[in-house]
């Protein structure tokens, strides 16, 4: 999941980062990988405290208007507070890592972490092999990290695919405690330092 999401970075960074002036040219390939950090980390802290059901919402839902999706799609991404948060956090690092003004950090967060998100929920909607909620959810609760569930039973549950009567609240929250525990384990194991060195490995 890490090497898709980082091609993904790379493929909307252009005006963002690599033509953009004020980010130094010798701190493009750096920045892209702290972008990918930023949206693989997010996305695993979320499960890990609980937030599977906002995770798969904002990927089946995406807040787009399926019939206005190439003009509000990333608008309504902007309000949504996953992306909100990642957005906050990524424009902080590059003041603190890589010296940009508050502006100029706000702009490159505002255009690029949305931009991949949706990149992301595009490909998963449009059923692209090279990646999908399933094998997401998969990669951040460490495959087994989910004690074998179906993941794309869960999926269906908490879009109301027919099975989540028939399981109720009760065996919801348990799917999410389990995933959380997944992702948990999947935070020690790879803490911040080690999953930049695995996306920094993809750098050529």
């Amino acid at each position: 999941m890490l090497k898709e999401l980082f091609d993904l970075v790379q493929g909307n960074s252009d005006q963002s980062v690599v033509n953009n002036p004020d980010v130094p040219n010798e701190y493009n390939n750096e920045v892209m990988a702290e972008a990918t950090n930023t949206v693989a980390s997010g996305l695993r802290n979320i499960v890990a405290g609980g937030g599977a059901q906002s995770l798969i919402s904002l990927f089946t839902a995406g807040g787009q208007d399926n019939n206005a999706q190439e003009k509000s799609g990333v608008s309504n991404l902007m309000s949504n507070p996953i992306v909100s948060m990642m957005i906050g956090h990524f424009s902080s690092k590059l003041m603190t890592k890589y010296k940009l003004g508050n502006s100029q950090a706000s702009n490159v967060a505002t255009s690029l972490i949305p931009s991949v998100l949706g990149g992301l929920i595009n490909k998963n909607s449009s059923g692209d092999s090279t990646f999908s909620l399933q094998n997401l959810l998969a990669s951040i609760t460490g495959n087994k990290g989910s004690g074998g569930l179906d993941i794309g039973s869960i999926i269906s549950q908490f879009t109301g695919g027919g099975q989540q009567q028939q399981t109720g609240g009760s065996g919801l929250m348990d799917i999410v405690q389990q995933l959380a525990g997944g992702a948990q384990q999947q935070q020690q194991r790879n803490g911040g330092g080690g999953l930049m060195d695995l996306i920094k490995g993809f750098i050529k």
